[in-house]
């Protein structure tokens, strides 16, 4: 039977909220940030294995597969974003422009100019 802190925090986690003092048990939160850990790693190794396969049929599949893991990825972090777990502070428009102008300029460093 739940007790009265358990119930609260299981109405918390509905609402999106976090409880103030976490304990070892995992919340909605770590499980959706394990998700998105998970599908990232998984994009790691297909992209990996895409590099090293001769036969055709099996690159294609494994290349859906890869598209399919890069959309649940995608799809668990915008859920973290949108409930607030996955924050992104705004910069001041001077630092946005300064990392600009820093990356533009590697533009000529590139083997392959476009």
């Amino acid at each position: 039977m739940p007790t009265n802190s358990q119930e609260h925090i299981m109405m918390s986690q509905q609402k999106g909220n976090l409880p103030r003092v976490k304990g070892p048990e995992m919340n909605d939160r770590d499980r959706l940030n394990d998700v998105l850990a998970t599908e990232k790693y998984m994009t790691q190794g297909y992209n990996t294995s895409l590099n090293e396969f001769s036969h055709r049929e099996l690159y294609d599949t494994v290349k859906q597969i890869l598209i399919n893991t890069h959309d649940a990825q995608r799809a668990a972090f915008e859920q973290m974003f949108n409930l607030g777990w996955y924050k992104l502070p705004q910069q001041p428009l001077d630092t946005v422009a300064l990392a600009y102008n820093q990356f533009s300029n590697y533009k000529g460093q590139f083997p392959y100019q476009q």
